[in-house]
């Protein structure tokens, strides 16, 4: 089959994007750079040689749900799979594409065929060879009938995929696919010689996802404490070679006040620091230096459309401009964001904010609310229609500051239009249980996309994902599915933001989400710490590059 090489320059120039863990500056204006607080690092070449050993402590306020990279959905998780998996792409700092585990991808002309040469220098944990058997296997997950997990939009373009030799697979698409390659072939690859006799349907509660997962990565899991630690061990057999450190635990502490407390008394070495607390941390803490720069993420309220309160989009647009997200941003972030009017970073080749945007206005909020029929009838202070309240719980979880105070801000302010607001603070595991499918178990939340390095809104969006994929607040817009679907064939990226910025549009206007924020990351690590590279979308890139100088 005729191969095309510049298909596969068209891809990796697809991949100079970015998206979620966004930040400050919606591109105008100075933006972030990477930055050390205290005092100025020194040059790399200055570092020496690197040494083996150490034992990291990171810090994290969510635990994660399971280790498996086909059915976990937060980002706790997805950190320790980072650890322990890999997949046949990865990505740079710019967010480039670049290969892993595939050796070589050729891509045929119609952009329907790619047929991948894996290393044949990779073991699993157990000292089992990595081979085409394991590729078939996982990417045969997600397509079976019997799978039940949120990943299966991914994999949607995927017709077959096949064992050409022990180190080659070929995978046909029924359809073009701009994501495929950046993204679906990104997915951690499981062992076959382990999983392969559990019937798919078993798969998400087998537990290899939570006491004994056996990847490629460079870090072998050890133990899980639920709601304490993850520990995980040094590769040593590590295809891109042995890492420095011998172990990384992965700490879990109850809110954002005990992580720091532990960062300034040692327990803790590396976490992220919201802004709220950088400057703290960067005049009073010994022994530390700060990474900053934009991440790729967002922070939004979802309001779920299968509560009929949410059902009017000019309720949900009323919602949005009742609440001052500027003095958000400026009061609870200390000025540490900006306010987000749609779901992109502006870090990336996609993003427009040429949308309609709902600034704070609180009588026009009155005002649309009772053309929508939401009057104070009886006086109590509270907006009904048809005998109904318009009362709500606003769930977020716990142990972020930010997203806490946020919700007693959105309580104050929406109570000055007549509407009744119940903020419910919820341990991190719980509350995504709670509010993914099929639970849908919430009126409103406060939550944050840490988003994939592809600007790709079908996942979260589209309507054929509110069934069993992210699409968790129930939106359905049949023109913006039409144009996400188009989207995904488009292989040029002009295009390809052309009509992202038309989807964005549409769903800006419908604000299923109230856009709140991008934010800023800030890093803190041991001054000694060598071989970091800040990543936008990665806390813990080339986290097998890593040493401590002694």
């Amino acid at each position: 089959m005729k191969q095309r090489k510049g298909l596969f320059t068209l891809l990796s120039l697809l991949l100079v994007f970015s998206l979620f863990l966004a930040a400050c500056n919606s591109g105008a204006g100075d933006k972030p750079a990477s930055g050390s607080g205290g005092e100025d690092k020194k040059p790399a070449e200055d570092a020496g040689e690197p040494q083996m050993g150490g034992d990291l402590v990171v810090g994290t306020i969510g635990g994660p749900t399971l280790f498996n990279p086909m059915y976990s959905t937060d980002a706790s998780s997805s950190d320790i799979e980072g650890f322990i998996f890999d997949g046949l792409v990865s990505s740079d700092t710019e967010f480039n594409p670049t290969l892993h585990l595939a050796e070589k991808i050729d891509v045929s002309e119609d952009g329907l065929t790619y047929t991948v040469k894996i290393r044949e220098d990779v073991k699993f944990h157990d000292g089992e060879q990595l081979t085409a058997d394991d590729v078939v296997f996982t990417f045969g997950i997600p397509k079976s009938p019997d799978y039940v997990g949120e990943r299966g939009s991914g994999f949607e373009s995927l017709e077959t995929v096949t064992k050409k030799g022990d180190f080659e697979v070929e995978f046909k698409l029924n359809k073009r696919d701009a994501s495929f390659y950046p993204v679906s072939l990104s997915y951690g690859i499981l062992p076959e010689h382990i999983l392969g006799k559990v019937p798919v349907g078993e798969l998400g509660e087998n537990e290899f996802n939570t006491k004994s997962p056996v990847g490629t990565g460079p870090f072998k899991f050890v133990e899980w404490k639920d709601g304490e630690y993850v520990k995980v061990e040094k590769n040593p057999d590590y295809f891109l070679g042995e890492p420095y450190l011998d172990t990384i635990t992965y700490k879990i502490v109850p809110d954002q006040d005990a992580l720091l407390a532990q960062l300034q008394a040692g327990d803790v070495h590396f976490t992220e620091v919201p802004g709220t607390d950088i400057e703290t941390v960067k005049s009073t803490f010994s022994g530390v230096k700060v990474e900053s720069g934009l991440g790729l993420s967002y922070t939004y309220i979802g309001w779920n459309q299968k509560n009929e309160l949410f059902k009017d989009v000019k309720v949900r647009q009323a919602l949005t401009m009742a609440l001052d997200r500027d003095s958000m941003v400026s009061s609870v972030m200390n000025g540490d964001g900006e306010v987000a009017h749609v779901p992109e970073s502006p870090l990336s080749f996609a993003y427009s904010d040429d949308v309609t945007k709902f600034s704070y206005d609180v009588e026009k909020a009155k005002s649309m609310l009772k053309e929508a029929g939401w009057e104070d009838t009886d006086g109590d202070g509270i907006l009904d229609k048809d005998g109904k309240k318009f009362s709500f719980s606003l769930k977020t979880n716990q142990g972020n500051k930010i997203r806490e105070d946020i919700a007693v801000v959105v309580q104050q302010q929406l109570k000055e239009i007549g509407i009744e607001v119940k903020p419910e603070i919820i341990e991190f595991s719980a509350f995504i249980e709670q509010v993914s499918a099929p639970n849908w178990d919430f009126d409103a939340m406060i939550l944050g996309w840490s988003l994939s390095t592809f600007p790709d809104q079908y996942d979260i969006f589209h309507s054929s994902q509110i069934a069993e994929g992210l699409n968790m607040t129930d939106y359905t817009n049949k023109e913006a599915d039409k144009l996400m679907e188009e989207a995904k064939q488009i292989l040029d990226q002009d295009e390809y933001a052309t009509k992202y910025a038309d989807i964005y549009k549409l769903i800006a206007e419908d604000q299923p989400y109230t856009f709140l924020y991008y934010p800023n990351v800030h890093r803190v690590m041991p001054e000694n710490l060598q071989g970091y590279e800040f990543n936008a979308k990665s806390e813990y890139y080339n986290i097998h590059k890593w040493w401590l100088k002694q």
